[in-house]
Order: C-alpha cells, then sequence, then structure tokens
C-alpha cells in the first residue's frame, strides 16, 4: 500500500494548495474592483484637465511654457540620428510581488523594447523603476537603474504620482531632461491589460487644441496663471493614472493567474483520487482472490 499512501500524501498536498490559489483569486478580485474604481474615479478628472488645456493651448503660450517645450527637429541633411545627444528618463512601473502570470514580465519586456529604440536613435537613457520585480530583473542584467522605488503599494495615491515626476519635471524645465516615458500596463478589462509606453514630458498639444482660441472666454487671473498650475497637474494626473491603471491590471492578472492554477489544481486532484480509487481496488481484488484461493487450497 506504499503507493496509495504516496497518492494520499500528494493528495492532500494539491488540496492545500488549492485553498491557497483559491483564496488569493478571490483576494485579487476583491482588490481588483477598488482597483477599477480608482481608475474610473480618475477618468473624468483626466478628460477635464485635457480639455482646459485644449481650450487654453495656443503656440504663443507655448513657447512661454517649458512643459510644453518640444524638442528641435533632428538634422536629417547631416543624418544625424532621431535623439542624438538627447537625455531621456524612462519609468518603469511593475509590482512588487509576483503569481499575477506574464504581467511583470510583459512590462520589463516592453521597457527593454523601448530602451533598445531610444539608445538605437542615439538618446541617453536614465532608467527608473517602481517595484521589486523590475528592480530585480535589471539588476540581474546589470543595468545600471538611476531611482528605484518599492514604496509604492498596490493602492497609489496623488502623492505618490508626485514624488515619482516631480524631480523629473523640475529636471526638464532646467533641460537636464528632453523627455519623460512611463511604462505601464493599460486597464482595459481584467483579461486584457497591454503593456503601453505614455509620453508624459514634453506635454503633447492635446487634440483639438487651440480649437477655443476663437471663443469668446474671460479668464481669471489669465491664461498664463492658469497654465502654470494646470501643466504639473496635468503631468502628475498622467503618472497618477499610469500607477492606478497598473494596479487594476496587476490585480486582474494575478486573479486570472491564480483562476487558472485552482482549476489546475482540481483537475490534477480528480486525477490522483482516480489513480488512488483504482489501485485500491485492485489490491482489494488481489486479496479476495488470495482468500479465496486459500481456501480452496485447504
Amino acid at each position: 500500500m506504499a503507493k496509495g499512501r504516496e497518492l494520499k500524501g500528494r493528495i492532500k498536498s494539491v488540496e492545500n494548495t488549492r485553498k491557497i490559489t483559491r483564496t488569493m483569486e478571490m483576494v485579487a478580485a476583491s482588490k481588483m474592483k477598488r482597483a477599477q474604481d480608482r481608475v474610473a474615479a480618475a477618468r473624468p478628472y483626466a478628460t477635464a484637465l485635457g480639455e482646459v488645456l485644449s481650450r487654453l493651448y495656443s503656440p504663443e503660450l507655448a513657447e512661454r511654457f517649458p512643459l510644453l517645450r518640444q524638442p528641435e527637429p533632428a538634422n536629417a541633411a547631416a543624418g544625424a540620428r532621431a535623439m542624438a545627444g538627447r537625455r531621456v528618463a524612462l519609468v518603469l512601473l511593475t509590482s512588487n510581488r509576483g503569481l499575477a502570470g506574464g504581467f511583470n514580465a510583459n512590462l520589463i519586456k516592453e521597457a527593454r523594447t523601448r530602451l533598445a529604440e531610444l539608445e538605437a536613435n542615439g538618446a541617453e537613457v536614465e532608467l527608473h523603476v517602481v517595484g521589486r520585480k523590475g528592480i530585480g530583473f535589471f539588476r540581474y542584467v546589470g543595468r545600471t537603474v538611476a531611482v528605484q522605488r518599492t514604496d509604492v503599494t498596490d493602492r497609489p495615491t496623488a502623492a505618490d504620482a508626485a514624488s515619482l515626476v516631480d524631480g523629473l519635471m523640475d529636471d526638464f524645465v532646467a533641460r537636464r531632461l528632453d523627455a519623460v516615458y512611463v511604462v505601464y500596463a493599460r486597464f482595459v478589462s481584467a483579461l486584457s491589460t497591454p503593456p503601453t509606453t505614455l509620453q508624459v514630458l514634453p506635454v503633447a498639444p492635446p487634440a483639438g487644441a487651440g480649437a477655443g482660441a476663437q471663443r469668446d472666454y474671460i479668464l481669471a487671473p489669465s491664461a498664463e496663471a492658469i497654465l502654470t498650475e494646470l501643466l504639473p497637474s496635468y503631468v502628475r494626473n498622467s503618472v497618477y493614472r499610469a500607477l492606478a491603471e497598473t494596479a487594476a491590471a496587476e490585480q486582474g492578472a494575478r486573479r486570472t493567474a491564480m483562476k487558472s492554477a485552482t482549476d489546475n489544481a482540481t483537475e490534477l486532484l480528480n486525477l490522483y483520487k482516480r489513480t488512488y480509487n483504482r489501485a485500491r481496488q485492485a489490491q482489494i481484488t488481489q486479496e479476495i482472490a488470495e482468500i479465496v484461493g486459500g481456501a480452496a487450497a485447504i
């Protein structure tokens, strides 16, 4: 009955594992609902900021605000590469924990692709990584990371976004940086969270920018004063949305991974139980045959 005892041990182990994965699935589902609510709450504010910015934007005003400063076109005649000599910051958002399927691997792959593209175009890239998984990977491959953050939880706040991007805005204004990109997971649904690269600096002119220039607006105190406060808020909100969507995507990926693990554990458990029952039935049959044979011999 050694095989039977071994199977009973495996059955017990798989049952315990299934309890854990099932619990993690339910926890991730609960956290994902709250994270979805944060994403939904952030979108109207972002839309309103974009609409105000598009109404206020004009090429004349853009020249006065460093955050709107667009890079000069490359010298194609001289054969210069598109971003030669420019300094760029790439911010990668990953999670602090694993057990989320390919979630972190996809984000890291997107970041490596962007790094390769930027460096191939002649840019000097400064890497900022949020999350233990991204930090661990780039430490393993020997890539220098300028900033490492593990204090941003799965409940990001506006203060987290400000702490991430305020220093980068200062560097951009001082011309120590020419662009800032954020690699994050865009939350479309629980099953669709594609890794995405977003340029947050310089602030790109919104779609339809300048469409409100002919309208009769009363701006108080002035368009310049409004943009002075609005542009940093717009950048911080872009980073906050990236954090919120990544947090929601992480929980969605973890729920999917844990559901798959629970389903696999159930299938394995059924297989072990069938095997155990067959082995036990064969042993009982053999014992009956031995008893009948012994009785016939007597």
